[in-house]
C-alpha cells in the first residue's frame, strides 16, 4: 500500500510539472489541480450535451479526476511533439539533424522491426522518429521542472 501511494504522489507531481509546462507553452492559463478540475467539469457538460443531441463523439461520456487528468496531459504532449502553432510562439524548438534522425534509426531499429522480421525503410519513418525525439525532449522539459519543484 506505501508503494502505490508513493506512486501515486509521483504521478501527481509529473502532473503537476505537466501543466506548468503547458502554462508556459500558452496551451492553459491555469495549471492549478483545481483548474483541471473545472475543464474536466466543462468537458463532462460538453459531452453530456452531445449525447443529449445524438452528436457522434469519441471517447468517454463521462471522465473521472484521474482520466481527464491523463487525457489533458496526452493532449498538451501531443501538442508539443507535434509542434503545433500555438507551442511554436512560446517555445524554441532546436533544429533536428537528418544526422539525428539517422542515428537514432539505427539504434532503435527494434522499435522500427515488423513481428516476422522486417523492417520499415528509413525513408517512411523520418516524422516518427522526429515526434520520437521531441518526446524526448518533451520528457526533459518535465525533469527539468520537477529538479525545480523538489
Amino acid at each position: 500500500m506505501f508503494r502505490d501511494s508513493d506512486k501515486a504522489q509521483k504521478d501527481m507531481k509529473y502532473a503537476q510539472a505537466c501543466l506548468i509546462f503547458a502554462k508556459r507553452l500558452g496551451l492553459i492559463e491555469d495549471d492549478s489541480l483545481e483548474a483541471v478540475k473545472q475543464r474536466c467539469q466543462a468537458e463532462n457538460d460538453k459531452r453530456a450535451q452531445m449525447l443529449k443531441e445524438d452528436a457522434v463523439f469519441y471517447g468517454l461520456t463521462n471522465f473521472s479526476f484521474r482520466e481527464y487528468l491523463e487525457w489533458d496531459i496526452s493532449k498538451i504532449k501531443l501538442d508539443f511533439v507535434s509542434e503545433s502553432e500555438q507551442v511554436k510562439k512560446a517555445y524554441s524548438f532546436r533544429e533536428i539533424p537528418k544526422k539525428e534522425i539517422k542515428a537514432y534509426y539505427k539504434n532503435n531499429r527494434d522499435l522500427f522491426t515488423r513481428y516476422n522480421g522486417d523492417r520499415f525503410p528509413f525513408r517512411d519513418l523520418k516524422q516518427i522518429i522526429r515526434k520520437r525525439i521531441r518526446e524526448e525532449e518533451f520528457e526533459n522539459e518535465i525533469k527539468n521542472i520537477l529538479r525545480q519543484l523538489d
